[in-house]
């Protein structure tokens, strides 16, 4: 059977953008994480996390401390989160798990068995709205995090303010089918 999915970005969509998170005490979830991930549940979604982590090859944490913290992200979540991948490459690298590039997407599709119509993919940075492009899934932008400057120019198919409205939008969807 095939799988819907929301598949997140993690910093500026879940949890604040302290720009690199390097300490646990500075994980703080945004208003409304487990409301939203909560209905994404009750609607049968599966809860991905996208994300890039370039300050591991920066030298500013190690890959360990990135598994840990999303151990925590997701026991604050109420463990709600089914997977995390992140790219732990510099910009210049120029690998293909980078978003926007989709090769993290494309494992989680086929780790999931996630079908791409009805999906979403959802994030605060065009880049978020460009891999959900890139990986042929409708893109999500949210306004808070790094939204708000990208808004005007934004490929997106929906705009929101936070992840919550997305998740009533999505709720009030299917309610309708």
């Amino acid at each position: 059977m095939e799988n819907l999915a929301v598949f997140l970005d993690r910093d500026g969509t879940i949890i604040r953008d302290p720009g690199y998170l390097k300490r646990f005490e500075d994980i703080k979830c945004l208003p409304n994480i487990k409301k939203s991930l909560k209905i994404f549940k009750q609607l049968g979604y599966k809860i991905i996390v996208i994300t890039n982590q370039s300050g591991i090859a920066r030298g500013y944490f190690s890959e360990d401390f990135v598994k840990k913290t999303h151990e925590t992200i997701n026991k604050r979540c109420l463990n709600l989160i089914d997977a995390f991948y992140f790219c732990p490459h510099l910009p210049e690298d120029n690998c293909a798990c980078r978003k926007p590039k989709t090769a993290l997407i494309d494992q989680a599709i086929a780790d999931f068995n996630i079908k791409k119509e009805g999906s979403f993919v959802i994030g605060d940075k065009e880049s978020d709205v460009e891999l959900g492009l890139n990986a042929g899934i409708e893109p999500i932008l949210i306004l808070n995090g790094e939204g708000i400057k990208c808004k005007s120019n934004t490929k997106a198919s929906y705009i929101f303010r936070n992840l919550y409205e997305v998740a009533l939008w999505i709720y009030q969807k299917a309610s309708m089918a």
